[in-house]
């Protein structure tokens, strides 16, 4: 495992979310991962924040909503399959670890676990959320992306731990 600093990959990174990543995340007994297609890096606060978002509609909102953490995995293979799955099936109604052969690693810093597979890995603490306000988002964005009115919640992580495994 090799550690990063998370601007030197953040732009790799980005290229490789639009195919698909793990969110992943654990509060007590209940943990599920999701497909991610968006997700954005930045400084905020004087820390390095990624910001991910997430439906109320789906079962991770659930988990995130009373957890202090979440973890990205951004894998290097092809791994179109398993974020197709996990970005269309619901962990409320199946295991999509044992359906789709996925391990977990515990974090390095946060409770959250990480996706076994070579890639990049962020461990991110939950410093902000704000659940959007339609009545801000552009017309185009709000009616051929929320035809349903199923609006992000998006959530602020302090990027606590960024690393490779290969």
């Amino acid at each position: 495992m090799k550690d990063l600093n998370y601007m030197n990959i953040a732009e790799a990174a980005i290229l490789k979310i639009k195919e698909g990543a793990f969110l992943t995340v654990k509060t007590g007994s209940a943990l599920n991962t999701m497909t991610i297609g968006w997700a954005t890096f930045g400084v905020i606060w004087r820390k390095p924040i990624m910001t991910v978002a997430v439906r109320s509609s789906r079962y991770t909102f659930s988990i995130i909503e009373a957890a202090e953490d979440f973890t990205v995995t951004v894998p290097a293979g092809d791994m179109s399959k398993e974020t197709a799955y996990c970005g269309t099936k619901s962990g409320r109604d199946l295991d999509k670890f044992k359906i789709c052969n996925l391990e977990t690693v515990s974090g390095q810093k946060v409770l959250s676990p990480v996706i076994k597979t070579p890639g990049y890995h962020y461990e991110c603490k939950i410093v902000y959320k704000s659940a959007m306000n339609p009545a801000f988002l552009s017309q185009d964005y709000d009616t051929s992306l929320y035809p349903q009115k199923d609006y992000h919640t998006l959530y602020f992580g302090e990027i606590l731990a960024c690393y490779e495994t290969i």
